[in-house]
């Protein structure tokens, strides 16, 4: 899906920090030398802030038929979750996997579909269907949790996978 090593990889990232809702959180995009991106920035719990996310615009990523994605990232320590979401709506149901970075070391990190959990500003939902893969229209990562400081996730690979 993504590998980073074209520029053009990362052109349709965005980031959407807790300014949305007056907090004081700043995250970006950037792409290294070595053809991977960085996803950074910091945390800030003032103002009734605390997240930071980065995801795709929306398109179809054409997923039917896969089971999961997996990822190749070297964080920091801080968890983080990889996040989907079924339409393009700026706000609404995501679906949310949080996995544990270790600091400064590459990891591979498998998110299947059904362990997604469908989330709206971060309360569980029930009664939601689970994710179906050929309706994915956004992917990304975000940050929270009262993890408040500086943040740096790199990723190398966003790739989906078959059992």
């Amino acid at each position: 899906m993504f590998d980073f090593e074209n520029p053009a990889d990362l052109q349709d990232w965005r980031v959407v920090n807790d300014g949305v809702m007056g907090g004081l959180s700043r995250g970006e995009n950037i792409r290294t030398d070595s053809g991977t991106a960085v996803f950074r920035g910091t945390l800030s719990l003032e103002n009734n802030g605390g997240f930071s996310s980065t995801r795709t615009l929306p398109r179809p990523h054409r997923l039917d038929g896969y089971d999961g994605i997996v990822l190749r990232v070297r964080g920091d320590g801080n968890t983080y979750q990889f996040r989907l979401r079924l339409d393009s709506s700026f706000d609404g149901v995501a679906y949310r996997y949080t996995f544990q970075t270790e600091a400064d070391t590459w990891v591979m990190v498998e998110v299947p579909f059904s362990e997604c959990v469908p989330v709206f500003r971060g309360r569980m939902l029930s009664g939601v269907d689970p994710v179906s893969p050929g309706k994915i229209q956004q992917i990304g990562f975000l940050i929270s949790e009262k993890q408040a400081g500086p943040f740096r996730l790199e990723v190398d690979l966003i790739s989906a996978y078959r059992r």
